[in-house]
C-alpha cells in the first residue's frame, strides 16, 4: 500500500510562507519594543531635568530651633511636588539665624510660613538699594518670540517718528530682566516658550523716567544679550528727558502775583514795602528810623533895580 505525500514543492512554498510570517511578526515586536523603550527614557530623562532646590530639614527640628548650615540641607525635588512657599537656597540668608514656630521632620522642606515673625518675602524685596522696577508692554515680536526667561539680559531700541522718518536710538543697554509676566527669576525654567505680554526690569531712577517717557514717544524693542558679553557699549544711552525737553526744570514756573491795592478805583500791584506799617512798634521791637521830615525852602530873595534904587 503507498502513502500519498504531497509534492516536495508544495511543502517548501508552505514553510517558506510561515517562516517570512514569523520574521515579520519578530521583527515587528523588536521595533515595538526598541520604540517604546526609547520613549519611556525620554520622558524619564525630561522628569529627571524639571527639578527645583529647595531648603529641607537636616535633622528633625523642635519648635524655636535656631537654623543654620548645620541643621538645613539643600535637596532637588521634582517641580510638581515643590510647595509655592519653599524657602530656596538663595534666600537661606533671610532665615539664617532666626527660630521656627512649628517642628520640622528630617528631610521635610522648610516653609517661610514657618518661620518665627517671617513673612514671604515681596517682589520689592529682591530689589537692591537705590534700584527701582518698571513694567513694560510688549508683543510677541519684541519679546523675541516669548524665548525671553527671567534673569536674561537685553538692550531696549526705541523707534520714534522724526520729521516723518523713522529714527531708533540705543535706549538702555544691558538690562536685566526681574519677570516676564508673572513668572519671575525664582520660577522653575523649563526651556519652553511662555506667553506674556508684559516684562518687568530693573533699572536706576532715571532709566525709569527714560522707559516711561519711551512709553509714550515710540515703539520699543527688546534685543537678546549674551550673559558673558560684557563689551563696552557702541553708544551711550539716550537722555530722552533733554531730546523731548521734559526736564523739570524746564516747565514754566507758575508767576507769583502780589496783593492788588487800589489807587483811585484801579487795581495795580503793590510793591513788597506797601504795606509796611512805619509808625507802629511793640515794646519790645527796636526803635525804627523814620525818614527826616522835609524842610522847607527859603523864601526867595527879592531882586532889587539898581536903576531904581536910590542914591
Amino acid at each position: 500500500m503507498k502513502i500519498p505525500f504531497p509534492p516536495f514543492s508544495k511543502i517548501n512554498k508552505t514553510w517558506v510562507v510561515l517562516g517570512a510570517a514569523l520574521a515579520i511578526g519578530l521583527l515587528a515586536a523588536v521595533a515595538t519594543r526598541s520604540f517604546l523603550s526609547s520613549r519611556v527614557a525620554e520622558i524619564e530623562a525630561r522628569n529627571v531635568h524639571q527639578t527645583l532646590s529647595v531648603v529641607v530639614a537636616k535633622t528633625d527640628l523642635a519648635q524655636n530651633t535656631i537654623l543654620s548650615n548645620d541643621n538645613a540641607a539643600v535637596r532637588k525635588i521634582p517641580v510638581e511636588y515643590a510647595h509655592s512657599g519653599a524657602v530656596q537656597p538663595g534666600d537661606f540668608e533671610r532665615i539664617a539665624g532666626n527660630a521656627i514656630a512649628f517642628p520640622v521632620k528630617a528631610g521635610e522642606m522648610i516653609m517661610w510660613s514657618q518661620m518665627a515673625g517671617k513673612r514671604v518675602p515681596t517682589f520689592s524685596a529682591r530689589l537692591a538699594a537705590g534700584r527701582r522696577a518698571i513694567t513694560v508692554v510688549v508683543d510677541e515680536i519684541n519679546s523675541i518670540s516669548g524665548m525671553l526667561e527671567p534673569g536674561d539680559l537685553i538692550d531696549l531700541m526705541l523707534t520714534i517718528d522724526q520729521n516723518g522718518r523713522k529714527v531708533v536710538l540705543p535706549l538702555l543697554q544691558s538690562m536685566q530682566v526681574m519677570a516676564t509676566g508673572q513668572r519671575s527669576v525664582d520660577d522653575a525654567k523649563n526651556g519652553e516658550a511662555a506667553q506674556f505680554a508684559t516684562v518687568t526690569l530693573d533699572t536706576t531712577p532715571a532709566q525709569a523716567r527714560n522707559l516711561i517717557i519711551a512709553r509714550e514717544s515710540g515703539k520699543l524693542t527688546a534685543l537678546l544679550r549674551n550673559p558673558a558679553d560684557k563689551a563696552a557699549p557702541g553708544q551711550q544711552d539716550y537722555d530722552l528727558s533733554l531730546l523731548f525737553d521734559t526736564r523739570p526744570d524746564s516747565l514754566p514756573l507758575p508767576q507769583r502775583r502780589g496783593i492788588p491795592v487800589l489807587y483811585g478805583g484801579s487795581g495795580m500791584p503793590a510793591p513788597p514795602d506797601a504795606l509796611r506799617l512805619q509808625g507802629h512798634r511793640s515794646g519790645t521791637d527796636p526803635p525804627v528810623a523814620m525818614p527826616p521830615a522835609p524842610v522847607a525852602a527859603p523864601p526867595p530873595i527879592p531882586l532889587i533895580n539898581a536903576a531904581a534904587a536910590p542914591p
